[in-house]
């Protein structure tokens, strides 16, 4: 029998990697070892990207870049022939700002974000990131957002790449959205030329755009540390970043900015769009699609995925509903561990599952549950292996129409 196991990471508890790990060893301890199981970590286009696509056959790399305000750090990213993934957060997320009294420790990471940060923090290591990747010969990259630190219209991606943003005087403008309200021009003399043969996917649920009420600052800024002062300044510049910019490019930088997933990511989804000419696609998509899962279910008799919480979010176009869609066009039966659900067990089928195993089935307390998570989701894969001749029975019958598998690089 063949199970594939296809789970996104249990946020602030187990990577994608180790929920898969954690729920095979419990199968095969019910099962004797006699399964055949394909382990394929998946996420949704933010955190835990990198590590699908490493999942996946993808190559490990790693580049010494700027962190969200200004210290060097090793960030990695994946490359596969010509193809690279790049986990933004990676490189400019709130988990790798400077540690503080109030986060992880001085000297380390994952300081609690402030306005101080939410002003200055940079998307500059993205962008070198991006030029890493070109080093490594990739001219198809993968952009997945998430996590980020920075509200700077991705300002700092374009610096990252060999542009200079100049004040009046001809200076160049310090890190950070709120320093381009004095942006007075752009300079793309030195913009990486092998931009110009690069193709780039922006890996986003995120619809909204860069300015106004549902832009970037007004609507992620706070979860930066942004105070009700600090958006109404990181609007304002975000707006001249993009007058600027316009005046530099022309109207399709005025444009972009009313796009669909402008303002993701800080508004790096902007200045990708505007600049870089990214196309912008559901993460899980993208995702799905470069680790190949619907080609890896044939001859599979259940797939198993999951994410930490399982709600009315993941209903929107989260992880396992994307994993649940692929099983059901190839007909295979599908069930979820999370570490809590929410759902209906109406919702529950209505989504494809045959059955959803929370561990919160198995210890009432939460934080039991992160912090247990592994030998949980143990407990968890030998239930799935005790139920497994019920789960894989009346296999549902494939989709009579599959979805045209889409190529990265429309």
């Amino acid at each position: 029998m063949r199970v594939v196991i296809a789970p996104d990471k249990f946020k602030g508890s187990l990577s994608a990697p180790d929920v898969a790990r954690h729920v095979e060893a419990g199968l095969q301890a019910a099962t004797g070892s006699n399964l055949d199981v394909l382990r394929i970590p998946v996420a949704d286009g933010g955190e835990g990207t990198l590590d699908a696509a490493v999942g996946s056959g993808f190559a490990r790399r790693s580049a010494v870049v700027s962190g969200p305000t200004g210290q060097r750090i090793r960030a990695d990213f994946a490359v596969r022939g010509r193809e690279a993934v790049i986990e933004m957060a990676a490189a400019s997320g709130l988990a790798v700002l400077p540690g503080s009294s109030a986060g992880t420790g001085e000297g380390g990471f994952g300081g609690r974000p402030d306005s101080a940060s939410a002003r200055s923090a940079t998307s500059l290591g993205t962008g070198e990131l991006i030029r890493a990747a070109l080093d490594a010969g990739c001219r198809q990259i993968i952009l997945g957002v998430g996590g980020s630190a920075n509200t700077d219209a991705g300002a700092g991606v374009l610096q990252g790449l060999g542009a200079r943003l100049l004040d009046a005087d001809g200076n160049e403008l310090p890190p950070g959205g709120a320093a381009l309200a004095r942006l007075d021009r752009i300079d793309f003399s030195g913009f990486d030329s092998r931009l110009d043969g690069a193709r780039f996917i922006l890996a986003s649920d995120v619809d909204n755009p860069l300015l106004g009420a549902e832009g970037a600052p007004a609507v992620f800024g706070p979860q930066k540390g942004a105070t009700a002062e600090d958006v109404a300044v990181l609007d304002a510049a975000l707006a001249r970043f993009v007058d600027v910019l316009a005046a530099e490019i022309g109207p399709r930088a005025l444009k972009a900015a009313a796009a669909p997933g402008a303002g993701a990511a800080g508004g790096v989804g902007y200045a990708a769009i505007a600049v870089l000419a990214a196309t912008r696609r559901p993460g899980i998509d993208v995702v799905l699609e470069f680790t190949g899962l619907a080609d890896r279910l044939a001859g599979a008799d259940l797939v198993i995925t999951g994410e930490g919480s399982l709600d009315e979010q993941s209903l929107l176009g989260k992880t396992p509903m994307g994993v649940a869609r692929a099983a059901a066009r190839a007909g295979v039966p599908v069930v979820a561990v999370c570490g809590r659900t929410t759902l209906t067990p109406e919702q529950q089928k209505d989504s494809g599952f045959r059955q959803v195993y929370p561990l919160t089935a198995l210890e009432a307390k939460v934080e039991l549950c992160i912090a247990e998570a592994g030998p949980l989701l143990e407990q968890v894969g030998k239930q799935i292996g005790a139920d497994l001749a019920d789960l894989t029975r009346d296999a549902p019958a494939p989709a009579k129409s599959a979805r045209t598998k889409e190529p990265l690089n429309v």
